[in-house]
């Protein structure tokens, strides 16, 4: 033990005073799988490091005995406490001053990082003053609290730029992008990357010798922290984050760099204090809340599956746009693929989408090979017998795939799964004559597949619990969020987004323009309009969709969406309602004199929230987290609402109701207020 810590035992920290006068501290948090830095954790090292200051070692190293990494992070329930008790201010204060006081320790301190490093871990990592990362592919090194509707603030925006200079450390800090260990040298942020068998020894020739950074990274850093620089630089960041996020949605990328222009170039005191009162205010706002419970609800669609599925071979029968990225990206993230259609001239397009797939997603040329031949054209559909998932993804009819299934099945391994990616058709339709109903399930995909993060697993009432489970854990594998949901009708997100999109098509046949539906709705924070939405899906998608669910809606699709003209489906035609030229919409101009009519952004969203309503009412998910989590990785619903049912919390879910009456005595029935709307659930408190 050091000297001065006899007879003290921490909870969390292990202290070794080596016998080269090094101390290590090892962080090994209790009853945890992983550290994350609660107010124990902080507390305790705060206690450590004032005795450290008492009777100073020759050095510090600050590691982690977690295999899985460094420190992931403050404790976010924590976090959610304090805002409820109105402590924030307090917490960020206490952690702020823990790290400075590492940060003035009278001997060289030095991180020593392995694996998962991130927000109040880096900003640990930036208290010392040399930082060694392993060189392992798990390491990765972020400042993510934007992603949260807040920015680091331990410290973190207040020591990286003057670190790595203003445009690195912005750049990590509002994108919430982490890097390699190698990268994180190239920016001057780690002084030094080792194998991870000798991190700590690296670590400790560090403290004993010390280095010297590049004399270009400390100019860098300089210069662009001065005041003429903060002058310049801060509106062309606004500038950048205005492209992507709006400041009335998203304040935080915002605040963080109108704090950096204002107090970049003080003293470390000063701007910590700007750093603090800045998050403590970011903290408080609606955004932060919702988008830290969005943080929660993925973690809970994290854990739904197990950690093996047991699949390793996939078979795709459909090698369309859906069925062909779907076996693309399950090559990509690992799996043996065989990928089938009726004719080669089917296949070969989705081949030729994977290559540049492949392309994008594997840097590292050497490895881009055995990505490649993981994927298998299989025009004879050889890979069946061995697949331990079969995905067919055919065209929506529900006689066809019926009929395919009872070809597949007897070529089968006893064990497979045996899944549909429809994204309408009921799986009760879809069940007739399947051999082993318990294996049989919906896997419902989004478009584009390597982009949206979200898979529908469909239930019916034969499905084996264990199903789902394999499925989750595929999912997760694939690196996408899984909602297990009711196999009716459009299940969960095409039964909410379809009298969103049908709104709007209603709205254009009207006369409304396109660009004028599109802007209500992005204002509204959509990530891209419906109309816009309409195209990129494929109109005969749409049509296809609304034959299915507008009779179980009872609503009537518009003319526009009942016949679409062959070669103008969209996007993926290069025209639809809108134009398309490389792979972006040509919005017609609008009359600059134009007034949209004032209840268009009602008339858009209400219909989405009604469905939700009813979705949630009719047993459709579980509750209103999944709904909410479904809705948000399916549509991209405005993140920084919540999701429906959070947005409804927050609007009042009385005054929506009166809105949604007052919109069937001016349109019709359709905005009839279904029934759910009487639910406690929807009169939660919102924080």
């Amino acid at each position: 033990m050091l000297s001065g810590f006899d007879g003290l035992r921490f909870n969390h920290w292990h202290t070794e005073l080596r016998e080269d006068g090094i101390a290590v501290l090892s962080l090994d948090r209790q009853d945890s799988p992983v550290n994350a830095m609660s107010q124990d954790v902080l507390l305790e090292l705060g206690d450590i490091v004032e005795r450290l200051a008492i009777d100073p070692p020759k050095g510090v190293v600050v590691r982690s005995t977690k295999p899985a990494g460094f420190i992931a992070g403050a404790d976010l329930k924590e976090f959610q406490e304090f805002d409820r008790r109105g402590t924030v201010n307090d917490a960020i204060r206490r952690g702020q001053t823990v790290y400075q006081k590492l940060s003035e320790l009278p001997c060289p301190t030095v991180a020593a990082i392995h694996g998962h490093c991130l927000g109040g871990g880096t900003e640990l990592a930036l208290a010392c003053r040399y930082r060694v990362a392993s060189n392992d592919a798990s390491t990765r090194i972020g400042l993510p609290e934007t992603q949260l509707g807040i920015f680091p603030g331990w410290g973190g925006s207040a020591r990286l730029p003057q670190l790595v200079g203003a445009p690195a450390a912005m750049d990590m800090m509002l994108t919430g992008r982490t890097l390699s260990a190698s990268a994180a040298r190239g920016i001057g942020l780690v002084d030094k990357v080792a194998a991870p068998a000798v991190l700590v020894d690296a670590a400790v020739s560090l403290a004993q010798s010390g280095t010297t950074r590049p004399f270009k990274q400390r100019a860098t850093a300089w210069a662009t922290n001065s005041w003429l620089a903060r002058k310049i630089l801060a509106p062309q960041m606004a500038k950048q984050v205005a492209r992507k996020a709006k400041k009335d949605q998203y304040p935080a990328p915002y605040a963080l760099i109108s704090t950096w222009e204002r107090t970049g170039g003080s003293n470390i005191q000063k701007r910590l204090d700007a750093e603090r009162r800045a998050v403590v205010k970011l903290a408080g706002s609606p955004t932060a809340r919702n988008l830290i419970r969005i943080f929660f609800l993925t973690e809970r669609l994290k854990g739904l599956g197990g950690k093996d599925s047991g699949i390793k071979h996939v078979h795709v029968v459909g090698a369309g746009v859906m069925g062909g990225d779907i076996a693309a990206w399950a090559a990509y993230k690992g799996f043996t693929v065989t990928l089938q259609d009726r004719e080669q001239r089917f296949i070969d397009p989705a081949m030729t989408r994977a290559q540049a797939l492949f392309e994008k997603k594997v840097k590292d040329p050497a490895k881009r090979p055995d990505v490649v031949a993981r994927l298998k054209a299989d025009l004879a559909g050889d890979g069946v017998a061995q697949a331990d998932l079969v995905i067919e993804a055919i065209i929506e009819n529900p006689e066809a795939k019926r009929a395919l299934y009872q070809s597949l099945e007897p070529k089968m391994k006893a064990d497979a799964l045996l899944t549909t990616n429809t994204s309408s058709i009921p799986l009760v339709e879809l069940r007739d004559h399947i051999q082993r109903p318990a294996q049989f399930a919906g896997l419902h995909y989004f478009n584009p597949v390597a982009q949206m993060p979200l898979v529908e697993i469909i239930h019916h009432d034969g499905m084996a619990p264990e199903t789902e489970k394999r499925l989750a854990a595929f999912c997760k594998a694939l690196g996408k969020f899984p909602v297990p949901v009711a196999g009716t009708p459009g299940f969960l997100v095409n039964r909410v987004l379809f009298p969103y999109m049908l709104e709007a098509a209603t709205a254009y046949a009207e006369g409304i323009p396109g660009p004028v539906i599109d802007k209500a709705a992005v204002k509204f924070g959509m990530p891209m309009g419906p109309i816009e939405l309409l195209d990129t899906v494929g109109l005969d998608v749409a049509a296809g969709v609304g034959k299915e669910l507008a009779p179980f809606l009872g609503l009537q699709v518009p003319a526009a969406l009942a016949t679409v003209e062959q070669n103008k489906r969209g996007k993926k035609d290069g025209q639809g309602i809108y134009k398309w030229e490389n792979g972006r919409a040509v919005k017609p101009e609008v009359a600059k004199d134009y007034q949209a009519p004032s209840d268009l952004e009602d008339r858009l969203i209400l219909p989405l929230l009604n469905e939700a309503v009813a979705c949630l009412h009719d047993g459709v998910v579980a509750d209103a987290d999944l709904l909410d989590a479904g809705v948000i990785f399916g549509t991209g619903f405005a993140p920084f609402r919540g999701g429906p049912i959070q947005y409804i919390r927050s609007a009042g879910a009385d005054g929506l109701v009166e809105k949604l009456k007052t919109l069937q005595a001016r349109y019709g029935d359709r905005f009839a207020p279904r029934q759910g709307w009487d639910m406690a659930v929807l009169r939660e408190p919102v924080i």
